[in-house]
């Protein structure tokens, strides 16, 4: 990286080197507006030179034992830790999020996703039958792919690249990464350390830039059989196409129209505090995120009133403020995107309780241009609408009222996501019976985005095909080989 006039520019990390790109893409400061950095905008020639060298890095990499590649990836988690306020700073910069958030969540969570697959990497075994009347013992083995090609998105940028990168080098892979062009800055940062921390050149290399030219030629790449992504469901659609003709493996991470179901018996107290963290989070830019809030009627009018007057203590404002829960969401277009369905639900005839169009938002001079939106709660929606159908990705969610069971499990269900649910009640029964019913890859109760890395990551239906945690990534970063002795 280096100094452009006033602009931060950052570089390619390929075979071990920072490579200039002739062609920059503008990246703004979400919180100002204003243009901050330069990132490169490579193509086909880029990735080509960055599979090259993953390629050649590939046989030394993977011949290494796990414990010598534990050891490399525990020294990286280590260099990132003693730098997180460096990495915190920037990424709330970068991304628009809460100084806190990024301090809290996004980078010690980029540090633990190397220490969780340094120690998983060791810890898994392999199957074995015996065929004793025919004098045959039969075992698998798990070999590393080759070159992962690695896509990741703009809302949770380092934590969500390194929850790619851990695993694919801890099986043995090389890998080939593409950050949001959004959000590049942290990415960069971290190829920084990647020497230090001990991995040879080409063993990670770092290209950025946009999908459609960066991305499009990774997952078209015939020496790149594996392709791991998150982000849109469309998007999603488009490497489904470009890789089929090379057979990849695929891992789709993808959106999500998330159900809170509260019951008469919840916690009321928990579960309002839970569910305005769960809505308004990172600025609703979570995929996990809950967006359609489903209450029994009996407490409806309760509930919402109270959860208006919670999300209005929800503070959103300049992403520096330490005491400030929300910064700016991640562009202009997005935040247009965001208003629009507010706009749309007034259309509609729902009334908007909070946030967008109610409530003044005032931010320094210097903030004026930036992208903020005050956390938004709407009622009175259809469940036919675009709101409760699509995926806002935004500080929006909408309140309904229920009146059994099954109806709302159905309703709940009626959506072409199903990436995770939240459930509130004291009745153990009614957990288990929901929970089982609900669409979803994640189902929480009484709690929220409590993650056991051990444990599958990922969605139903458009939310995306595959898993993602300790023995799933292990397995979809590797093939597995069956082996039959005759003895």
């Amino acid at each position: 990286m280096s100094k452009d006039n006033k602009y931060l520019v950052v570089e390619n990390y390929i075979g071990g080197k920072f490579v200039p790109c002739s062609k920059l893409i503008d990246s703004f400061n979400p919180s100002t507006g204003e243009i901050y950095c330069k990132v490169p905008d490579s193509g086909p020639e880029e990735v080509d030179a960055a599979v090259r060298a993953a390629k050649e890095a590939f046989p030394e990499w993977s011949a290494k034992s796990p414990a010598e590649r534990s050891k490399v990836l525990n020294k990286l988690a280590d260099l990132i830790e003693a730098r997180v306020e460096e990495f915190a700073q920037a990424e709330s910069k970068d991304q628009g999020k809460a100084i806190t958030f990024a301090r809290n969540v996004d980078i010690p969570r980029a540090a633990y996703n190397f220490r969780f697959f340094a120690s998983s990497v060791l810890h898994h075994t392999n199957d074995c039958s015996q065929m004793d009347h025919m004098g045959c013992l039969n075992y698998t083995i798990r070999c590393p792919v080759g070159v992962a090609g690695l896509i990741s998105p703009w809302n949770l940028p380092l934590y969500l690249l390194t929850w790619k990168i851990a695993p694919a080098v801890a099986t043995g892979n090389t890998v080939v990464a593409k950050p949001s062009e959004m959000t590049s800055v942290t990415a960069w940062m971290m190829c920084q350390l990647l020497e230090e921390a001990g991995f040879p050149p080409g063993v990670v290399n770092i290209v950025f830039g946009t999908g459609p030219r960066a991305g499009d030629a990774l997952v078209s790449h015939p020496d790149v059989p594996l392709i791991s992504f998150t982000g849109s469901t469309a998007t999603a659609r488009l490497i489904t196409e470009r890789s089929a003709p090379y057979c990849k493996k695929l891992s789709l991470e993808l959106g999500g129209k998330n159900p809170a179901i509260i019951f008469a018996d919840a916690d009321m107290e928990q579960c309002i505090s839970t569910t305005v963290r769960s809505s308004f989070s990172n600025q609703g830019e979570i995929c996990l995120c809950t967006s359609r809030i489903f209450v029994e009627r009996s407490i409806y009018p309760e509930f919402l009133a109270r959860f208006v007057e919670a999300a209005r203590r929800w503070k959103t404002g300049v992403p520096s403020d330490p005491a400030n829960d929300n910064g700016a969401l991640i562009s202009k277009e997005h935040l247009q995107k965001v208003k629009g369905y507010v706009a749309l639900a007034l259309k509609e005839g729902a009334q908007v309780h909070c946030g967008e169009g109610v409530d003044k938002l005032t931010l320094p001079q210097q903030n004026a241009g930036g992208y903020f939106m005050l956390p938004t709660v709407i009622s009175g929606v259809k469940d036919s609408s675009a709101l409760m159908q699509e995926e806002i990705f935004g500080p929006v969610t909408c309140v309904t009222p229920f009146d059994e069971e099954e109806e709302v499990i159905s309703r709940a269900n009626g959506v072409r996501y199903g990436l995770s649910g939240v459930v509130w009640t004291r009745d153990v029964g009614r957990v288990h019976r929901v929970a089982r019913k609900l669409e979803a890859g994640l189902v929480w109760t009484n709690c929220w985005l409590v993650r056991d890395l051990n444990l599958p990551f990922g969605g139903m239906k458009n939310s995306g095909i595959g898993r993602e945690g300790g023995k799933d990534s292990y397995d979809f970063f590797t093939e597995v080989k069956s082996i039959t002795i005759k003895h």
